[in-house]
């Protein structure tokens, strides 16, 4: 049976996820969606394209990692006090 609503047919959880506890990407237009999967029905996220591009490299780059990377012996020598 179809879906009569194409957004809530469109939501995709990562392969990766698997504590169910994870967010949801749909997209809509040019309009990326995230909502958290174990909540469907609270506020949903909005982000262009251009938006959603920028974060997702971000997040790959390390950009929000909670802490920096380990600096080997002689980095953290080349390091300011």
């Amino acid at each position: 049976m179809a879906e009569s609503d194409p957004i809530r047919s469109a939501w995709r959880k990562s392969t990766a996820s698997g504590s169910g506890d994870c967010v949801e990407v749909a997209l809509l237009g040019d309009t990326v969606l995230v909502r958290h999967s174990r909540r469907p029905s609270a506020p949903v996220l909005t982000f262009s394209h251009g938006e959603w591009i920028a974060f997702t490299t971000g997040v790959r780059n390390g950009e929000f990692d909670l802490c920096p990377p380990a600096l080997g012996a002689d980095e953290s020598a080349r390091q300011d006090p």
